[in-house]
């Protein structure tokens, strides 16, 4: 099998899995932040075309396939990346196991769909969840070579998969949402895009994978796979009950609102921390053995995460009503105390995702479903009080406490009883937290002596750039590229 750049003979192991690391982590930051701000360009675009009823409608149909998808590969995705043997030996079991498991899951769903749409209050829903469901079928062809990209650090492939993807994706949706489509534009637009990826993944794969099988294989793929499936299923659960819980609560109207709130918290993760999970999980799996080299690495990739998405989350959390009104439209305004308490469970979720990959590197399986149940078990009750009482802002406060006050701590407990010190990440946040600090300060003085949407944005924008650049400058040191020249 062939990778980006060969290493010299000599070359000292560390240094080479630090190089590999080093290069897709920038091209997946690259492939993330530019798709992200395209789809946000073309997010704006169609809030303003679709109301957020249409919203609410296409939330319900994207529920059911984000859990679909968490299982419908039953976790052998996870086995291409973390296994360290000759990737041709079971890449065709691999396959053959997803195709298949994707197929029986997208039948079951599309008999299932009229009661699922009655269950969450939304019967016109069904059309959409029968077409968008279809990307369970795709991503069961595309997850095999997609892992293979992923564990040879191939970002730079994957960026122009997923650009090819997202030129189809967005010019298909947007034109169906012009001619009056409604929600079934997004539907469309995405199988449109799916079809496009997958030629692409098959087509740029270093290993040609096919379809095939061999029982032994199969069984152990399975038996790794399944734990980390039953625990991507909680994971996805766990971001999806909410939900579940808002719209027969509140109605379609109202999970549009919460959708849109929810779907902004979320930019610092998307952007941020799924560029570096394309890359975390092989880097952490090549160090388990040098438990004091992993926390390095550890500290490292949470201190510039944390640098990079703590920003953007206070901007969200201070200007969520500005923003709103004057990205997507007055109609959006509403979202705005749900988006205040949102942003603060997006930079957990960061801190939260890391953990995650940081236990299946060490094949902390059994544990993570633990933990998982606990989120998904606390997360329920807390929603189901917190949404009859307040509505969606109830909703985002059930969500942010859960996860603050049960399921960080806990996570760092198994961590720190994995024998790793958590010291080191504690002590490497400390300049954005206090950057932090300063931008929600400077944003309650704007405010009070502004008035005017643009205004505030503008000036709370400028003021805190002037106050954060200069406190997390010094960690300019920890990039990638500079990290590995030290090493050198």
């Amino acid at each position: 099998m062939t990778t980006e750049t060969p290493q010299p003979v000599d070359a000292q192991p560390t240094p080479s899995v630090g190089s590999k690391v080093g290069r897709g982590a920038l091209w997946s930051l690259l492939n993330t932040v530019v798709l992200r701000l395209g789809t946000l360009v073309a997010g704006i675009i169609l809030a303003r075309i679709l109301s957020p009823a249409d919203y609410g409608v296409f939330a319900v149909a994207l529920v059911a396939v984000t859990l679909l998808q968490a299982f419908n590969e039953l976790g052998v995705s996870l086995a291409v990346v973390r296994w360290q043997r000759d990737v041709r030996e079971f890449a065709p079991t691999a396959m053959t196991i997803a195709v298949a498991t994707s197929l029986a899951m997208y039948a079951l769903v599309f008999f299932a769909a009229p009661a699922f749409c009655d269950l969450m209050n939304s019967p016109g829903a069904v059309p959409v969840v029968r077409v968008l469901c279809l990307a369970v079928v795709f991503d069961g062809v595309a997850v095999v070579p997609a892992a293979i990209l992923n564990r040879e650090f191939l970002q730079r492939t994957r960026f122009l998969c997923d650009a090819a993807a997202f030129v189809v994706v967005t010019s298909t949706t947007l034109g169906l949402a012009l001619s009056g489509a409604g929600p079934m534009s997004f539907a469309i637009g995405q199988i449109a895009g799916n079809a496009v990826s997958v030629a692409c993944y098959l087509a740029l794969c270093p290993v040609r994978v096919r379809p095939g099988w061999d029982r032994a294989v199969a069984g152990e793929l399975i038996r790794f796979g399944l734990p980390l499936a039953a625990a991507s299923l909680l994971v996805l659960s766990v971001t999806n009950v909410d939900k579940m819980v808002v719209g027969p609560v509140v109605g379609e109207v109202a999970l549009g609102l919460y959708v849109m709130a929810f779907n902004q918290s979320s930019l610092p993760l998307q952007v941020f921390s799924e560029a570096a999970r394309r890359v975390s999980l092989a880097g952490f799996a090549k160090l388990v053995d040098d438990r004091r080299a992993l926390e390095q690495a550890l500290a490292r990739g949470v201190a510039l995460l944390v640098a990079a998405s703590v920003p953007v989350c206070a901007m969200l959390a201070c200007y969520a009503a500005p923003m709103l009104h004057v990205v997507y439209g007055a109609q959006w305004v509403p979202a705005a105390v749900a988006l205040q308490v949102l942003a603060v469970l997006g930079l957990l979720r960061i801190l939260l995702f890391i953990g995650y990959d940081l236990l299946v590197a060490l094949d902390g399986n059994r544990v993570l479903i633990g933990l998982q149940a606990l989120w998904l078990g606390a997360l329920v009750p807390a929603l189901l009080v917190g949404t009859h009482l307040d509505g969606i802002r109830g909703a985002a406060l059930a969500q942010a406490a859960v996860a603050g006050v049960v399921v960080l701590p806990a996570f760092a407990l198994v961590i720190r009883r994995r024998g790793l010190r958590l010291r080191p990440s504690l002590l490497a946040i400390r300049r954005p937290a206090v950057g932090g600090l300063l931008v929600v300060a400077s944003a309650f003085a704007v405010r009070s002596v502004l008035d005017g949407p643009w205004t505030q944005l503008l000036v709370g924008g400028a003021v805190a750039v002037a106050l954060y650049l200069p406190v997390v400058y010094p960690m300019r040191s920890l990039l990638p590229g500079r990290a590995q020249k030290e090493t050198s």
